[in-house]
């Protein structure tokens, strides 16, 4: 074979490799910023909002018997005493509260009402969804300083056919009212341990988790 049609044939080789590298990596598009595996400072999340099944402690100041510990109901609404059917879902402990001591006004004066959350499941719009390829696809409560790397070990990592550096985050832009898609490299991540993988999540996020074609 003449050299140069060798030369020909070695170089379309090389492009097919990279090409079929290209294709087994990571997705091309936006990446989300790199996420400490410890927060250096713990802060607050964005305030709670009670969802439904959420068990709640209620304390009512000098009048232990209006107070009770409930779970709410999956219509939203809860029970306690003197008050029926009062909607919960939607509403942070702050504003429960407020309303609880509004309605026991009637029948005390100047009640002092508090509202604790003790079991959490957190409302749709909170919580953090993974689906495909994974051991337990799962919907999970956001906690504030949540990360990927916490959604992955809450649903048992990647599955054997996972192709995780072709993950993708969702997530709702309030701001602009649409949602987003992001690349996430969850095998980097979870197989070679690249922190700069990490990524911080938001109440909402949904991962997506393809299998490999190969």
């Amino acid at each position: 074979m003449p050299r140069y049609r060798f030369a020909r044939h070695l170089a379309a080789a090389a492009l097919a490799s990279v090409a079929l590298t290209g294709c087994m990596g990571s997705a091309s598009g936006p990446e989300l910023p790199p996420a400490s595996f410890v927060a250096m400072q713990e802060g607050p999340g964005e305030e709670y909002v009670i969802g439904p099944l959420d068990t709640l402690t209620i304390f009512v100041w000098r009048n232990p018997e209006l107070g009770a510990k409930v779970q709410v109901r999956p219509d939203g609404r809860i029970t306690t005493p003197l008050i029926t059917d009062m909607p919960a879902v939607g509403k942070t402990p702050s504003m429960l509260a407020e309303d609880l001591r509004l309605q026991l006004s009637q029948y005390i004066e100047d009640p002092l009402v508090s509202v604790i959350v003790d079991n959490f499941s957190g409302t749709f719009s909170q919580q953090i969804r993974v689906v495909g390829a994974t051991e337990k696809p799962a919907s999970i409560p956001y906690r504030a300083n949540m990360t990927v790397l916490d959604a992955m070990i809450a649903v048992g990592g990647l599955s054997e056919y996972a192709a995780g550096n072709k993950a993708r985050l969702i997530r709702f832009d309030k701001s602009s009212g649409k949602q987003k898609e992001y690349n996430l490299r969850l095998g980097d991540l979870l197989k070679k341990g690249e922190s700069k993988a990490n990524v911080m999540l938001q109440p909402g996020d949904v991962i997506i988790i393809p299998e490999s074609m190969f």
